[in-house]
């Protein structure tokens, strides 16, 4: 749980965060501000409603350069029981990740889900996150930059050399990262509107 500022190496991953689950939502998009804008503020929101004593799920957050992992901690007492959730998203489903310019201690990113191919189903998903500070929040989304910069070379390696990719075209994906700051974010976001 760095609190660092400045760009993360990929010799620095496997990175692990400690953050609370705010939970998911169906994006509209696959990447940009833009899509995960509505979805935080309608989390957020269901956070803010929860009754008294109710809290949200901790979990371990560790982001590698297969992807991320998302895990429950357990700290043992009644209240923080949740369900145990162990997930993992691989790198070639994260089509976006950002640090919110509202919610400056949010991370979101947008999972492009397995079922993308059948008809009528929404296959974006944006998952938020609520860090400890800020600069948490900007380390994960740098973390997460670290990542999508390996596999990007991994795919570059691959396409140098086709006999190494073994995937179909049609599971070759695209993915961005956000890695302006909040204000820079929002100033962009309001010259669109």
């Amino acid at each position: 749980m760095a609190e660092n500022e400045g760009p993360v190496t990929i010799d620095e991953l496997p990175i692990t965060f400690q953050v609370k689950y705010l939970g998911q939502s169906d994006a509209r998009g696959l990447w940009g501000i833009k899509h995960t804008r509505k979805p935080v503020d309608l989390m957020v929101a269901a956070a803010k409603a929860l009754p008294p004593g109710q809290i949200l799920p901790i979990v371990k957050l560790m982001v590698t350069v297969d992807g991320v992992h998302l895990e429950t901690v357990n700290h043992g007492t009644k209240r923080d029981e949740f369900e145990h959730m162990a997930v993992f998203f691989n790198i070639e489903s994260i089509s976006y990740g950002v640090q919110d310019l509202v919610y400056t201690r949010v991370f979101s990113m947008i999972i492009v889900k397995d079922n993308a191919d059948v008809k009528g189903l929404n296959p974006f998903e944006c998952h938020a996150f609520v860090c400890e500070s800020r600069n948490a929040a900007r380390r994960l989304t740098y973390s997460l930059a670290a990542a999508f910069q390996d596999y990007s070379r991994r795919v570059k390696e691959m396409q140098a050399n086709p006999e190494l990719d073994e995937r179909p075209p049609s599971l070759k994906k695209r993915f961005a990262i956000d890695l302006r700051t909040p204000e820079e974010i929002e100033a962009d976001f309001e010259t669109e509107a």
